[in-house]
């Protein structure tokens, strides 16, 4: 009988002054990037006074509080066989630039404000993922792990007092905290908690009456690109030999799952949890792809999900 592998808490290290470049690109749209419907994804509206309160609800107490949510994929499934994983046309949607004059905090690491760190409540515990400003018409959605949005499966529910902290650095958010607004997984993750579909894509409110990319920018993101692609990763790992402080990074190319259980890519990379849904970016600064898992007995290789039209329809669900 074969034995399968288990996997483990993500781990994921620093690489340093050699990612000096991978920034937030903003590039045009591709001519492949008109609207879409959503029939794969699952989504859901946060009422309006349940976004009045997430913001406040989030002390600094609790934010530290907050465990990393890689525990929650203990019972995700795996197929390697997913359906529709690659289906659909290169397409890649632009991102821009901040509007507002914000004063930046010194000693901000790599690539920018718009990645930031995730903090939700499921199941009556407070947890912390990763997540980046990506670019949508309506300037306000995250993307970030499905795991770090909904349980995950038949009968698990949307996070609650989901918000969203970019440029978290040290404690301190000096961004401001987003609150959900509306949030989307792709129904394979949430009728059947396939680990090959971990992408979550949220929508946030205003803050002093701007958008989230009007503050921080937003990268351009990309859906059905090439396979084996080089990526630079980015995180908020928060088990040690971390702390969760601050955004640290790994990069390398892409290679196909080892055991085939998924149709996920790995990367070299040791982050440990709470890096969770932090960004993966191509060299030209789009994102596409997020942390996802690893496995017990691979050391420092990082998952993500291949983003397909799935992933695309999960996104286009809250972007308009």
């Amino acid at each position: 009988m074969i034995r399968t592998p288990l996997r483990t808490p993500l781990r994921v290290g620093l690489v340093g002054a050699a990612l000096v470049g991978c920034g937030l690109l903003a590039v045009p749209a591709a001519a492949g990037a008109t609207p879409m419907s959503a029939p794969e994804a699952d989504t859901t509206e946060v009422s309006a006074a349940s976004v009045a309160l997430a913001a406040d609800y989030w002390t600094p107490e609790r934010m530290r509080s907050a465990i990393p949510a890689d525990v929650l994929l203990a019972d995700a499934e795996t197929s390697a066989n997913s359906a529709g994983v690659e289906a659909g046309a290169p397409v890649t949607y632009a991102g821009s630039e901040a509007d507002v004059e914000e004063d930046v905090p010194s000693g901000l690491p790599l690539p920018g404000p718009g990645v930031g760190k995730v903090f939700f409540e499921l199941n009556g515990s407070r947890y912390v993922c990763s997540g980046n400003s990506v670019g949508s018409a309506n300037g306000s959605v995250v993307a970030t792990a499905a795991h770090c949005v909904h349980g995950g499966g038949a009968g698990e529910s949307f996070a609650s007092q989901w918000v969203f902290v970019p440029g978290y650095h040290e404690g301190e958010a000096p961004f401001g905290v987003w609150a959900a607004t509306s949030l989307s997984v792709p129904q394979q993750w949430s009728e059947g908690n396939d680990i090959s579909y971990d992408s979550g894509f949220v929508k946030v409110g205003t803050v002093a009456g701007h958008t989230l990319t009007q503050t921080v920018g937003s990268s351009a993101i990309a859906f059905n690109q090439p396979r084996g692609l080089d990526y630079t990763a980015f995180g908020y790992p928060a088990a040690p030999p971390f702390d969760g402080g601050t955004a640290k990074s790994c990069r390398g190319t892409a290679v196909a799952d080892p055991f085939l259980q998924t149709q996920s890519q790995g990367i070299p990379c040791d982050m440990t949890g709470g890096s969770s849904g932090g960004p993966w970016f191509l060299t030209s600064g789009v994102q596409n792809s997020t942390n996802s898992f690893g496995y017990v007995g691979l050391d420092d290789v990082m998952f993500g999900p291949y983003w397909g039209s799935v992933a695309q329809s999960a996104y286009v669900a809250v972007a308009s």
